[in-house]
């Protein structure tokens, strides 16, 4: 997986990793919660695209505080019409207008003092859309659903990344059958564990895009320096472009040996701290490194017709999503370190 995602990111499709990473998610969150006859029905189709998913849990007040998010999940409906409303707003949700289905995080219990406690999650069928934003309302019988309940995608522009396509998605009265909350009765109040039990090997995901970014700009800015002539050589002949790109080599291949090894852990079923240790190193170290590969470029880096100018703002936002830097840092790493000190 980890190979797979670095090729995706070097080639020409920089944003190609997450269409691995929204399966991988939801395929961890059924292998941690889901029912048997809920593995059976969603992991054939994820594992040959069948069905294409997004992962809808950020909202427009709640992105790394996970536990606070306010879209409700409410039950309806009885014997074989029973399901759950969802209302509310979700934001960042990648490919959310081609999704076949998305992977949602809702409050099931109204009592918001229970926080993470309290979170649910559901597979939501959803209509495949064809433009950029959508639309979709729900007929009567479908699935169940009672009928008039509506969804509108619209889509957020971004500096970077451009071919994520990413959504602020709102709901209202949007039906999901029982069926479809992960792991059934026994999942009610559990969604926050499942869904971080996806996310630990999306920032693993994460960290393999950032090495493929890295690799891609390095190749970049070795060819245009060899090509580049500047005061009568070659900008690859002079001492301070052989540093600059020495020391991309080193951090490239440091980044891509600490991703194998974590991935190594994990394939065991290990190195939970690990992946947000990679996640947060390798893919600040992407910032620079592109960065480097732009300033090799000279003024023709900022040049959107070479492909190092797109690595760069590719490379901001890993930093970001699937666990900002400091989030980690202050939440998962040093939290973990601390405990396990006192201990």
């Amino acid at each position: 997986m980890v190979v797979a995602t670095e090729e995706l990111a070097r080639g020409s499709l920089g944003a190609g990793g997450s269409l691995i990473t929204r399966p991988e998610i939801l395929t961890r969150a059924l292998l941690a919660g889901g029912t048997e006859d809920q593995k059976q029905e969603w992991l054939p189709k994820l594992a040959t695209a069948e069905v294409m998913n997004a992962v809808a849990v950020t909202e427009p007040d709640y992105g790394s505080d996970v536990a606070g998010v306010k879209v409700t999940a409410t039950r309806t409906g009885e014997g074989d019409g029973a399901g759950w409303l969802i209302n509310g707003v979700k934001t960042w949700c990648t490919f959310g207008a081609r999704a076949d289905v998305l992977m949602l995080l809702a409050r099931t219990d109204p009592d918001r003092s229970t926080g993470h406690r309290g979170l649910s999650l559901f597979v939501v069928p959803k209509p495949r859309g064809e433009g950029h934003g959508f639309a979709f309302t729900q007929e009567a019988g479908d699935g169940g659903a009672p009928g008039g309940g509506t969804m509108e995608g619209r889509p957020i522009d971004t500096i970077g990344y451009r071919g994520m396509h990413s959504y602020e998605v709102a709901f209202d009265g949007w039906f999901v059958p029982a069926a479809n909350l992960i792991g059934r009765e026994d999942g009610e109040g559990r969604g926050f564990y499942y869904q971080m039990a996806g996310f630990e090997n999306g920032r693993l995901q994460t960290a393999a895009r950032a090495v493929g970014v890295m690799q891609a700009a390095y190749e970049a800015a070795r060819q245009y320096a060899l090509d580049r002539v500047v005061f009568g050589r070659p900008v690859a002949d002079y001492q301070l472009t052989r540093a600059k790109l020495a020391r991309m080599a080193v951090i490239i291949q440091a980044s891509r040996q600490f991703s194998y090894a974590v991935a190594g852990m994990m394939a065991k079923g290990e190195g939970t701290l690990e992946a947000s240790m990679v996640k947060a190193y390798v893919c600040k170290a992407a910032e620079w490194v592109t960065r480097e590969a732009m300033q090799i470029h000279g003024g023709m880096g900022y040049a959107e017709e070479f492909p190092v100018s797109r690595y760069f703002v590719d490379a901001r936002v890993l930093s970001i999503f699937e666990g900002a830097d400091e989030t980690l840092c202050l939440k998962v790493v040093a939290r973990r370190l601390v405990a396990e000190r006192a201990a």
